[in-house]
C-alpha cells in the first residue's frame, strides 16, 4: 500500500540507496499507516551515527527509547482505563496521617474503576499501591541506590517499570495519567508539582485536573500557595488564573471528585490545522455556546465555539468518532483560562464565571 502524502517521512537520510533499504526494511517489518514515523525513527538512528556521536551519548538515546517502547508497550492494554497519579514523600510512614489520606484516595479511585500510577517507591507509594490494590495498579520506580520498590508488587508483575532516567520516567507519568495528586514531600514532589503546572500551563500536556491533597489541617500545600501568591502572582510571574489550574484540598471526597469530576463532560482535546478540537460527551446547545463564546472571547483568535463533526484527520486516526465535537480558534496562550472553559462545558447550568 502507497501511503499518502500526509503519512511519507517528513525526512530522510539523504542517501539513495539507504533510504531504500530503509524503506524496504520498515515495509518488512510491516508497521502500516505509521511507517512513516517509523522510517524517521531509523533515520534518527542512523544519523547519530554519522553524525559520531560518542558511545556515551549513544547509550543515552538506546536506553530512553527502549524504557518508553517497553512502558508504551505496558499501558497499550488498559488505554482505554482512567488513572490517576499519585506523588508525595517515600519517607512517609505507616503511621502517619498521609499515609491513610493517600491510601484512602487510592481505594476511592479504585472504587470508581480508575487505576492508579505510583512511584513505585515506599511512603506515599506504597500506600496508594496498598489502597488500589496492585491489580489496579501501575508502579513507575526509578533506579536509585537508596530507595526500594514497594513489597506490594511481586516480583514479575508486568505493571511494574524500571526506569534509569527521571525524564523517561515523568513521560510515562504524564503520558498515561487523567489526573495527578500530590501529597507533601520533598524535593522530588516539589519538582513534579512545577513540572506538571508548567506542562499545564504552557501546553505541552494535555489538560488535565491537579490536586494538592494534605490532611486536615496540614498547612505544607497551603503555605506552597500563599507562596505563589506573594511571591509569583504579586510580581506578575503568573496570573490569577493560573491558580485555577489546581486545586488545594484536605479532603479525599474533594480531592477525587475534582478529577473524576473533569471528566464529566469533557473527554479529550486535539489540534487540527490550527482549531482546537474538544471531544464531549454532549456539545451545549447553540445559545450556551454563544453565551461561552462571549466569556471567554479573550482566549480567542477569530469566531467562536461552534459544534463540528469529526475532521479528515480523526477520521482516518479513528479517533474517537463517537464523541460530540466543539471547535475553537484558541490563542494557544490562555490555557489556564481554558482550563475555566472546560469547568464550563461540565457544568452548562451552573454559574461558572
Amino acid at each position: 500500500m502507497t501511503p499518502s502524502a500526509s503519512r511519507r517521512p517528513r525526512y530522510r537520510f539523504g542517501e539513495p540507496e539507504v533510504d531504500e533499504a530503509i524503506a524496504s526494511l520498515v515495509e518488512k517489518v510491516g508497521s502500516g499507516d505509521n511507517s512513516d514515523l517509523v522510517s524517521e525513527l531509523v533515520v534518527s538512528s542512523l544519523q547519530l551515527a554519522s553524525d559520531e556521536a560518542d558511545r556515551g551519548e549513544l547509550k543515552i538515546a538506546n536506553a530512553a527509547l527502549r524504557e518508553m517502547r517497553r512502558a508504551f508497550r505496558t499501558f497499550a492494554p488498559f488505554a482505554h482505563r482512567r488513572k490517576a497519579a499519585i506523588f508525595g514523600s517515600a519517607r512517609t510512614q505507616p503511621d502517619d496521617p498521609l499515609y491513610a489520606q493517600a491510601r484512602d484516595t487510592a481505594a476511592a479511585f479504585a472504587d470508581r474503576d480508575w487505576m492508579v500510577i505510583t512511584g513505585a517507591g515506599p511512603g506515599i507509594m506504597e500506600a496508594g499501591v496498598e489502597g488500589a490494590g496492585v491489580d489496579q495498579s501501575f508502579g513507575v520506580s526509578i533506579r536509585l541506590p537508596f530507595e526500594t520498590v514497594t513489597s506490594q508488587f511481586v516480583a514479575g508483575d508486568p505493571k511494574l517499570l524500571n526506569f534509569r532516567y527521571f525524564f523517561t520516567r515523568k513521560l510515562a507519568f504524564m503520558k498515561e495519567a487523567h489526573g495527578f495528586v500530590l501529597l507533601p514531600g520533598g524535593v522530588g514532589t516539589m519538582d513534579e508539582a512545577f513540572e506538571l503546572l508548567t506542562l499545564v500551563q504552557t501546553g505541552k500536556s494535555q489538560p488535565a485536573p491537579i490536586v494538592m491533597l494534605d490532611v486536615p489541617g496540614g498547612t505544607y500545600w497551603r503555605t506552597w500557595r500563599d507562596f505563589l501568591r506573594t511571591e509569583l502572582e504579586a510580581r506578575g510571574y503568573i496570573s490569577a488564573h493560573d491558580f485555577r489550574l489546581f486545586t488545594v484540598t484536605d479532603d479525599v471526597d474533594e480531592a477525587v471528585a475534582e478529577i473524576t469530576g473533569f471528566y464529566t463532560n469533557y473527554h479529550s482535546s486535539r489540534f487540527v490545522d490550527g482549531l482546537l478540537v474538544m471531544r464531549l460527551w454532549h456539545a451545549p446547545p447553540a445559545p450556551r455556546l454563544r453565551e461561552l463564546s462571549e466569556r471567554f472571547e479573550d482566549i480567542l483568535v477569530s469566531g467562536g465555539l461552534e459544534p463540528m463533526d469529526a475532521t479528515p484527520a480523526e477520521r482516518d486516526d479513528g479517533d474517537h468518532l463517537d464523541l460530540e465535537r466543539v471547535g475553537m480558534r484558541f490563542d494557544r496562550h490562555g490555557w489556564a483560562r481554558l482550563r475555566e472553559l472546560i469547568d464550563a462545558l461540565n457544568a452548562p447550568s451552573e454559574g461558572d464565571a
